[in-house]
């Protein structure tokens, strides 16, 4: 098959024709022709690309910043190779907690005992150990470690929840294009502020706040790192969430 009509390529990838049609509009997604009924048609060439759209969708990405980074990264195979090794640590440790899971469900069902060391598989919040403690030093780490291992199942779940809700709305601002010196991404700012406060080993967490030297910094790295950057909707949301946390910090820090 040379290509496949939009009814097709909407059932395959699990979206809608509309969807598809909305990708064209904003030049994400051209189809690869018109055929004499109206309808859009799709090649491989143009599957690829939708590929890569929803995996980019799945990282938090916005459409805007997708298109900069399919612009930016025109060549495709090599992107899809990285995303290919992140989709198969993400496997992996899904994997793992899956795993985890079942073996509490057993014991639970069985009425055995649980076996606390096998319980935490995959959900392993140690991986950065070494990078935060060249950063911040090793009493941050450890006190932000062992603020984490003291939190109940409930307790963790509602902090990621925080954390993820508070990316989602930085997202949500930046596609909007609002000025992020304005009112509503201040009060984003004066959120994510409040966040941080909350971890120990943060300068200033559990006092007064992160001082604005620390502050500003962490800005300036979701900008410089492109694992931080993701969470905010890649370079360009990132660069606002710095535009954001920067004016805040100079008006109240």
């Amino acid at each position: 098959m040379d290509d496949w009509s939009i009814q097709e390529i909407a059932k395959l990838a699990g979206t809608t024709s509309r969807t598809l049609r909305h990708y064209d509009d904003i030049g994400l997604l051209a189809p690869s022709r018109i055929g004499g009924n109206g309808y859009r048609y799709y090649d491989e060439r143009a599957l690829v690309r939708l590929q890569r759209i929803m995996l980019l969708r799945d990282l938090g990405l916005g459409l805007p910043v997708i298109a900069e980074v399919l612009d930016r990264e025109a060549n495709a195979q090599p992107a899809l190779l990285g995303h290919l090794e992140w989709l198969r640590k993400e496997q992996e440790r899904l994997a793992r907690q899956i795993a985890s899971v079942e073996r509490t469900i057993g014991a639970l069902e069985g009425g055995e005992r649980l076996m606390a060391d096998q319980m935490f598989d995959g959900f392993d919040h140690t991986q950065y150990k070494e990078e935060v403690e060249q950063r911040w030093g090793k009493d941050a780490y450890a006190k932000s470690d062992a603020w984490w291992r003291g939190l109940s199942a409930d307790e963790k779940s509602a902090w990621q929840e925080r954390a993820t809700t508070l990316g989602s709305d930085w997202i949500a601002a930046f596609e909007r294009g609002i000025d992020p010196a304005g009112d509503e991404a201040q009060a984003l700012a004066r959120r994510h502020f409040e966040w941080l406060r909350g971890i120990p080993g943060t300068p200033g967490g559990g006092a007064g706040g992160p001082t604005k030297e620390y502050f500003l910094g962490l800005a300036d790295m979701y900008v410089a790192d492109d694992r931080f950057g993701a969470n905010y909707g890649g370079p360009a949301g990132a660069e606002f969430v710095r535009d954001a946390m920067t004016a805040f910090a100079e008006r109240n820090l």
